[in-house]
């Protein structure tokens, strides 16, 4: 994979220059994009800045999020083809005024939804990358980009960040603007970031932000609450190994490991995740469901389909039950500094017929919390799976600063 910190160094040492920087990743996705199928759109003649703090760093854009040179069509061409932004979202602007260059737009489920895209896996092309962020993991991953934007509303950062092997964060809510991005859930929706280590991802998103304390340092001797969210079911056996795997190496590593049970609010927050998600996408996609009903994706369809039950009233209470559950969480992370748990069931599933479970990331979507990915394991086949390191709402430094420590525990 490329690395985005590697790159930035060469740069700061004179050994390469933004063009040289930009031309590693414009001949990688020439090598490599044939076979992974993981951009919609790439850009004419891009070219790198002269300055910025991620000048020659060249990134993909996940093709919900508006791009004022490049269509956006939403993974819905059926009925958003050849749709042309007239502005950048901000989330684009931040990266171009750090200096970086959009090399495309990255392949995304249908609305950032189920129905998935032709993108492969880098690690084993018989299995799906994840979604709803598919191309832009599968970029990353595949060593054509060293940064990738998505956006998660269910599992749609850390999950295929998982699947292909690759660190993502999926930070504090509203910490990177969902402004220009197409809504799926306003109370859920956020972006993220996908980069090949966590030095990586830290340096990206503490250069977005212009908060240089998110590019921390590892933490030393962390108090971790392992968490296996039994209340979403059990996980696979490739699962269960990554977690036990990655729990053993951070008590070798000098880390205070021990077990926790989510409160009885938590689950109950895991379990309304739905009600607000589907409430608000009601809303979020009022024009192209019950306008364009007939093309309108098969799978995300059926999902509004049986999801037109819920009411203002299931609404109310499901919120109501989340701000419970977030104070409930806030409490837990006064005797710890981070959570561990999966990032997936397990191993990608075989096929592109589904993206996978998020059952593992909807709670802490709900919750507003930062997660950060750590690839911890590869089961038979070279099928990655990764853990997540989660810190309290704000306390994005502290997820990064912990998945710093797991990323070399998992490696020693």
């Amino acid at each position: 994979m490329i690395s985005l910190a590697d790159q930035k160094r060469r740069i700061e040492q004179g050994k390469l220059t933004p063009e040289g920087a930009l031309a590693e990743s414009l001949a990688a996705i020439d090598k490599h994009e044939a076979d992974i199928k993981a951009f919609v759109t790439r850009a004419k003649n891009p070219k790198a800045q002269a300055q910025g703090p991620l000048a020659g760093i060249a990134v993909g854009i996940k093709d919900i999020i508006d791009t004022a040179d490049l269509p956006t069509e939403m993974g819905a061409p059926s009925i958003y083809k050849g749709n042309q932004p007239r502005a950048d979202a901000p989330i684009v602007m931040q990266l171009k005024l750090a200096g970086a260059t959009v090399a495309g737009k990255t392949t995304t489920t249908a609305f950032a939804a189920n129905d998935p895209t032709p993108t492969l896996n880098p690690r084993n092309r018989a299995h799906t990358p994840g979604g709803s962020s598919s191309g832009s993991a599968a970029a990353v991953g595949a060593g054509m980009l060293p940064l990738a934007v998505g956006t998660q509303t269910g599992g749609s950062v850390i999950r295929p960040a998982s699947f292909c092997g690759v660190a993502a964060i999926k930070p504090s809510y509203r910490l990177l603007p969902p402004v220009g991005v197409k809504c799926f859930s306003w109370t859920l929706d956020t972006v993220g970031l996908f980069a090949a280590g966590v030095e990586d991802v830290a340096i990206a998103l503490s250069v977005i932000t212009g908060r240089s304390e998110l590019n921390a340092a590892e933490m030393t001797s962390p108090r971790i609450g392992v968490v296996t969210q039994d209340f979403a079911g059990p996980p696979e056996a490739g699962g269960a190994e990554a977690l036990q795997h990655a729990a053993r190496a951070a008590a070798k590593a000098g880390a205070s490991v021990r077990e926790l049970k989510m409160p009885d609010i938590v689950a109950e927050a895991w379990k309304i995740h739905n009600v607000v998600q589907q409430f608000e996408a009601h809303q979020a996609f009022a024009w192209e469901y019950r306008q364009n009903y007939d093309i309108f994706p098969p799978m995300l369809r059926r999902r509004m389909d049986d999801s037109r039950q819920y009411t203002a009233a299931d609404y109310d209470a499901a919120r109501i039950v989340a701000v419970k559950a977030r104070a409930a969480l806030s409490e837990i992370f006064k005797d710890i500094d981070v959570l561990l748990a999966l990032s997936a069931p397990g191993v990608p599933p075989k096929g592109l017929d589904s993206t996978g479970d998020p059952r593992y990331n909807a709670l802490w979507t709900l919750m507003g919390t930062p997660c950060v990915n750590v690839p911890a394991y590869i089961a038979d086949g070279n099928l990655p799976v990764g853990v997540q390191t989660i810190a309290d709402y704000g306390d994005d430094a502290k997820a990064i600063a912990a998945a710093r420590f797991m990323e070399r525990a998992l490696k020693s």
